[in-house]
């Protein structure tokens, strides 16, 4: 079995460390292949929700794609390997639980794409985040351009990825590509805490916002509105629904079972 990526448990908290930290965490097709297999694993997992997504070692989350290993590759591998990152991102994407990717520090490259992929980041303040593809006489190739538009807007992914520049996590935090900066001892509790506390609300709500949130970020208002309307009505016939508002009125946690 492989232990590119590790799989922890923290009750409904899934943690998953990208494990190549004597290669900064580099993605090569061992890891991509792990990081999808567990991926796919926890998606059937109706215990799990929340998970969190982070990279071993001190130095990075993912030091972007492993070089050596791009070297030699023809078109047709390139392609390949392209369709495999983005298979991966995706599946971080429509995993029934929001992913919070903890950026513990570099995330370059293929690197900052996975991260883009996830709901949201919190970042180490030694964290470095960047697409420098361009330094390499290529351009990000697992989503890059895509995801960092949404996220940052198309001025500021235009930069980012023309100059290939690096920058820091306080600036990744003024443009919104990070939601917090945390010193770095404290990035892994505080993204545990946030995870938790998502934990302990009604399961299946946080996934119909996860869907509605992702599928209506790109169809015109009235769609989207539409299928906001579709997810809120059908959450009525849960035993969740019912289980939260008796336990509101009632003046009492709620006791959410995912049902």
């Amino acid at each position: 079995m492989s232990t590119a990526v590790l799989t922890e448990r923290d009750g409904a908290v899934a943690i998953l460390t990208l494990n190549r930290p004597d290669k900064l965490n580099a993605l090569n097709a061992e890891l991509f292949s792990a990081l999808d297999e567990a991926l796919v694993l926890l998606s059937k997992d109706a215990t799990v929700a929340c998970a969190i997504l982070t990279g071993a070692g001190d130095k990075a989350f993912a030091a972007g794609a492993d070089i050596a290993a791009m070297l030699e590759m023809s078109v047709e591998e390139a392609r390949a390997f392209s369709e495999t990152g983005h298979r991966v991102c995706s599946r971080i994407e429509h995993a029934p639980f929001p992913v919070i990717g903890a950026v513990n520090g570099f995330a370059l490259g293929g690197g900052c794409e996975i991260a883009l992929a996830c709901d949201f980041l919190y970042a180490s303040d030694r964290a470095k985040l960047g697409q420098p593809e361009v330094n390499l006489g290529v351009m990000p190739g697992f989503g890059g351009t895509q995801r960092l538009v949404r996220r940052v807007g198309i001025g500021r992914a235009r930069e980012l990825c023309y100059t290939g520049d690096a920058i820091t996590a306080s600036e990744a935090l003024r443009i919104g590509l990070v939601n917090a900066v945390v010193p770095h001892t404290e990035l892994l509790p505080k993204v545990r805490e946030v995870a938790g506390k998502i934990a302990q609300k009604g399961r299946l709500a946080v996934a119909q916002c996860k869907r509605v949130l992702y599928t209506g970020a790109d169809v015109p208002l009235d769609v989207a509105n539409a299928l906001e309307t579709q997810s809120f009505s059908v959450l009525f016939g849960s035993r969740d629904r019912a289980e939260g508002m008796k336990a509101f009125l009632e003046k009492r946690p709620a006791i959410f079972t995912g049902t």
